[in-house]
């Protein structure tokens, strides 16, 4: 074999070396991707059925409830247009409180019930996820373009 043809195969090997660690490394990436939803969305079915992804808003008031076993909890996470059940077995961020900013990563069950693995709650009064807020915006703008005729 000639040098000419070794240092081809050489090339050609190490190209395809690369191409399969880029691969793995595309794949790693994409299945740690967690993306970031509203209520809204959620509802509308944009959400996947199949993957973690977050889900964020203001908790419902008067929507806790906890169970007898103390780490299991059942409430709601609203974006002021729709609401979004979640339950969260573990312990509850301090700063988690009815009416406040929460994001819960997770997924949906067979009922539409998001399963939390993990819920964080903000951190100060003036705080807000980007996400949480922007969703919470688009609600808003949403409810105030959205009129009913008078008298129905």
């Amino acid at each position: 074999m000639k040098a000419r043809h070794k240092k081809l195969i050489l090339i050609a090997v190490v190209v395809m070396a690369l191409g399969a660690v880029a691969a793995l490394v595309l794949n790693a990436f994409r299945s740690n991707l967690v993306f970031f939803f509203s209520p809204t969305q959620v509802a509308k079915g944009e959400a996947p059925r199949d993957r973690v992804f977050r889900v964020g808003g203001l908790v419902e008031s008067g929507s806790l409830r906890r169970e007898q076993d103390g780490i299991t909890a059942h409430f709601r996470v609203t974006d002021t247009a729709q609401t979004l059940a979640v339950t969260y077995k573990g312990v509850l961020p301090d700063l988690f409180k009815e009416g406040k900013g929460v994001v819960a990563e997770g997924r949906l069950d067979g009922s539409g019930v998001f399963i939390a693995e993990q819920v964080l709650a903000k951190h100060d009064e003036n705080y807000m996820p980007p996400e949480a807020a922007g969703a919470l915006e688009q609600a808003e703008k949403a409810k105030k373009t959205l009129v009913l005729p008078q008298g129905k």
